[in-house]
């Protein structure tokens, strides 16, 4: 098979931390916390009552109110970041509709209006039924296609917190393969009263901001939103006169295949997905300027990535910053890879590492740079970012400019 280079020709963002690329951009590198109370439902039952969720938002501003009532959170989400990724690379004028397709990670996505459906159901009032269908977790990429008129691939992964980076990497080698022209790749999903509960049910919900890789970590600050790249091929992007902002030149996808919610705790398994992708994208460890980790702010999970990191680096890993974005975007499951992604590719446009933020004091098992202390400068054009999901489900993004 040969392989074409998968160039970003658009990118797309919509989240607690940022609404658009540039506001989002602006608040990653002031380290500016979205991670704040939760009033979307009623939390007041539960330990951790934080989050961060997405203010400020009125459906009407985006969408006529037909449009609204029959979308759910997470597929508005979607098709707002998903819009600004495809205006911005222009492809949908160059190419057919058939050539251009979708490729999405989701998680819990319209639970959260399923569940105004069940609790108006149940107090006797009449829901409708249009709550239910963003309850599929294809449903967002299918509006996507319809809205966008994307007639070529449309594909939904779910695989819990990795889903949209390994869509990333799928959509990837579409373009690699040249099986399509152009794909709109990434993932949307919303807080839920489900997920919400699950999470703090696990006892992984930290009830200040989540502080990764900091002494006394109690765990996750749960999030939400979108994010999505347009991927083409290089030279056909070059060819029409696109805009290039990066390459996503490979990825890996592994399963650990050792419990379904606590991580390997070697490392081991990690640092064989982030060595497989490296390997896929040709590149050496010294060309990995940092690494945008999974950094959950879990116990357990940083310290195995702070193994893995070892494992991988070996000597050189004191000199390859490790640093956590959800501090600032919160962990936004289903859309968590995708918009790590995004932070990790607007970074090394910009030359800089950004900041892990909610430092509580070094914690003697995570002895690695975290960036705890404020953004960093670097001439880096390539790093990495994690996804490490439940069930196993690990996935490393190759990105580069």
């Amino acid at each position: 098979m040969t392989k074409n280079r998968a160039a970003i020709t658009g990118v797309g963002i919509f989240c607690a931390a940022g609404k658009d690329v540039p506001a989002f951009t602006e608040n990653l590198f002031a380290g500016r916390s979205a991670i704040g109370p939760v009033d979307l439902f009623d939390v007041s039952r539960f330990p951790a009552r934080i989050g961060a969720q997405v203010r400020d938002y009125d459906p009407l501003d985006y969408f006529d109110p037909r449009s609204a009532n029959r979308l759910s959170r997470a597929d508005q989400f979607g098709l707002i970041a998903a819009g600004e990724a495809l205006r911005g690379s222009g492809v949908r004028d160059c190419y057919s509709p058939y050539d251009i397709g979708v490729s999405l990670g989701a998680g819990a996505s319209g639970m959260y209006h399923a569940e105004l459906w069940l609790s108006r159901t149940l107090a006797g009032e009449r829901a409708r039924p249009s709550l239910l269908r963003g309850i599929l977790p294809d449903r967002t990429a299918t509006d996507i296609a319809l809205r966008y008129d994307l007639a070529g691939y449309q594909g939904s992964i779910m695989t819990a917190c990795s889903s949209s980076a390994t869509a990333i990497g799928w959509g990837a080698d579409l373009v690699a393969s040249g099986r399509l022209k152009a794909v709109v790749c990434g993932g949307s999903d919303a807080i839920s009263l489900l997920t919400y509960a699950g999470f703090n049910s696990l006892r992984v919900v930290d009830p200040e901001p989540c502080s990764p890789f900091s002494r006394d970590r109690r765990g996750i600050s749960l999030g939400e939103g979108a994010a999505f790249f347009v991927l083409e091929d290089e030279a056909a992007a070059r060819g029409r006169g696109a805009a290039i902002h990066g390459f996503v030149p490979g990825y890996a996808v592994a399963g650990e295949a050792y419990h379904m919610t606590a991580p390997e705790p070697t490392g081991t398994e990690a640092a064989r997905v982030m060595t497989t992708a490296m390997n896929y994208a040709g590149i050496s460890r010294d060309e990995v300027g940092w690494v945008n980790a999974h950094g959950t702010g879990t116990p357990l999970n940083d310290v195995v990535e702070t193994k893995a990191m070892k494992l991988v680096f070996d000597e050189l890993a004191a000199h390859v910053p490790l640093v956590s974005t959800k501090g600032c975007t919160g962990h936004c499951l289903g859309s968590a890879g995708a918009i790590e992604a995004v932070a990790t590719l607007l970074s090394l446009k910009a030359g800089v590492i950004p900041r892990t933020l909610n430092f509580r004091g070094a914690d003697p098992e995570c002895d690695l740079n975290y960036c705890h202390h404020g953004t960093q400068s670097t001439d880096a054009r390539v790093a990495l970012s994690n996804s490490f999901a439940f069930g196993g489900n690990i996935t490393t993004l190759v990105v580069a400019i």
